[in-house]
């Protein structure tokens, strides 16, 4: 055990692997801690493993970055970034995605999902945005209409999994495949869906009504072409994504 930015223990970590995969991240802290853990952090892992000769850093980073305000459309891996303003979460990924595009020396992946759904006592959204749909009447409030982009968790694992073990191959250029030596984004999301859809799904199964608002919203989708045309696709659709997150909910 060690801290996550201790360089002795990243080193430790890192040792005699093929590949490292990182997503650390202090969600719900301040923003120091955030900053010190998953920006400065992050880059203390990267640097050892570039050092110690492993060839692929995969991190999970977060389509949080992107700026999806009202009126922005349609969100792909060169869309613009969060503004400073954009909270601690955002702003802190944006940032260890940028600090990891300047170590150089290691080909460098940035995983970009949307919120991720899938079963687990720790599941943001499976799990503890229910809860607070249940126990808080403000967090059942929302624009029916707003896209609610997603994908499942076993579909990102795989997508994961391929880059860091090499299945999905380097290439000349980021259409192709992660960019050899460079740092290349990529989003992974499955088909559209809007806050109805998950809303409407935990409001019935955690017995509250839900409460639509009308006001301006984000209504396009995180664009996946580049992870499809790597060869990955998602497996899981809507329909069973729901029903798994409802059983789970009434279970």
């Amino acid at each position: 055990m060690g801290e996550f930015d201790d360089p002795g223990f990243a080193a430790r970590v890192v040792a005699g692997a093929a590949a490292v995969v990182t997503t650390v991240h202090p969600m719900g802290s301040d923003l120091a801690t955030q900053r010190r853990v998953g920006v400065e952090g992050t880059q203390v892992v990267a640097r050892a493993a570039r050092d110690a000769g492993v060839a692929r850093l995969v991190h999970v980073s977060t389509a949080a970055v992107y700026d999806r305000s009202p009126g922005v459309g349609d969100v792909d891996e060169a869309a613009d970034l969060v503004p400073d303003d954009a909270g601690a979460y955002a702003v802190t990924k944006r940032d260890t995605d940028a600090a990891l595009a300047g170590i150089d020396g290691i080909t460098r992946v940035l995983v970009r999902p949307p919120a991720i759904l899938g079963p687990g006592e720790s599941s943001i959204w499976n799990t503890l945005r229910p809860q607070h749909v249940r126990d808080d009447a403000d967090a059942r409030r929302t624009p029916p209409d707003k896209s609610f982009a997603w994908v499942h968790v076993d579909d990102l694992v795989t997508l994961v999994a391929d880059v860091a073990t090499g299945r999905i191959g380097t290439a000349d250029a980021p259409g192709a495949g992660p960019v050899d030596g460079g740092c290349t984004p990529v989003n992974v999301a499955a088909g559209p869906a809007t806050a109805r859809d998950y809303f409407g799904t935990v409001a019935r199964a955690v017995g509250v009504e839900p409460v639509w608002v009308d006001e301006p919203a984000w209504t396009g989708r995180i664009v996946a072409d580049r992870a499809r045309s790597w060869g990955w696709s998602p497996a899981v659709d809507l329909d069973r994504a729901l029903a798994e997150l409802e059983a789970g909910l009434r279970a």
